[in-house]
């Protein structure tokens, strides 16, 4: 694979980034380069590595190669703001206390948030409408209000680059909906750069510009949604037939059909249910 070449667009080049557990090879020679103001969605079965991923760019597990910012220069610790896949909420916190560790990377040591910290925290559960959750026990939030939280303490880190790992993992639909479109409205409102690891290829596809496909550690394609949902390339890749549609303009991705089959105590349709005909019932 060629190297990404880095342009006045480029908000962060990935170049042979590989990491390692224990001696086995779990993401092998990744390149990407990432545009300013794109949403890259990360795809591919569990244990893929698309965790490993992210987690190798903010620098949460070892590895090689080198991640760079568009200006050329390596990532500082608030260019890049990770929303974990099962965020911890500590009990005893306050939904404004938790926004404001989004402001820690912006910190001295041993320095405590100022004046401005807080209106940054203000700023951003504003936007989320959140403002009148600030002092509510983190712990006594629902699933959609806890992930809108979660995505506000990232985005009080103020970074250009969002990388998501599952956000919506434990939403139901209408909610996994609140949550993504919030994001996409602010990536646009602030010409933020979003990665995201997602699992429901369809929800990918609606809301990625490009989508990159992760097979065992390695880059199996990137590009548009289009282009890398084809039928044999995921089924493939997922171990499992699926069929690729399109509804209304979006792409949906479901399992191939199941083969007909009866047994033992299972559902029979109607026309199983009908009695056969007597004799002397038939007609000629």
């Amino acid at each position: 694979m060629s190297i990404p070449t880095l342009t006045p667009s480029s908000a962060l080049r990935i170049h042979d980034l590989r990491v390692a557990y224990d001696g086995t090879e779990v993401l092998r020679g990744t390149d990407l380069e990432l545009r300013t103001g794109e949403w890259l969605g990360l795809i591919g079965p569990n244990g893929s590595g698309k965790s490993t991923l992210l987690r190798a760019l903010v620098g949460l597990v070892r590895s090689t190669g080198s991640v760079e910012l568009g200006n050329g220069g390596p990532p500082g610790p608030t260019d890049l703001s990770l929303m974990p896949q099962s965020p911890e909420l500590p009990p005893g916190m306050t939904v404004v206390e938790y926004v404001l560790l989004g402001r820690t990377a912006h910190l001295g040591w041993l320095r405590q948030e100022s004046a401005a910290d807080r209106r940054v925290a203000t700023d951003v559960l504003r936007r989320l409408g959140l403002a009148s959750f600030a002092g509510r026990p983190v712990l006594q939030l629902s699933g959609g209000e806890a992930q809108r939280v979660v995505i506000a303490r990232a985005l009080a880190q103020q970074s250009p680059v969002l990388l998501l790992d599952e956000p919506t993992s434990a939403l139901d639909v209408g909610h996994q909906v609140e949550v993504l479109e919030l994001v996409d409205e602010l990536r646009h409102e602030d010409g933020l750069t979003v990665v995201a690891a997602m699992h429901d290829l369809g929800i990918a596809a609606r809301y990625s510009d490009r989508l990159a496909l992760l097979d065992r550690g390695s880059l199996a394609a990137v590009g548009a949604p289009c282009d890398v949902l084809q039928e044999d390339l995921v089924s493939r890749v997922y171990g499992h037939p699926v069929r690729v549609h399109e509804l209304d303009g979006h792409l949906v991705v479901v399992p191939a059909p199941r083969a007909a089959r009866h047994t033992p105590g299972s559902p029979v349709s109607l026309a199983d249910r009908r009695p056969t005909p007597t004799p002397d019932q038939e007609v000629s």
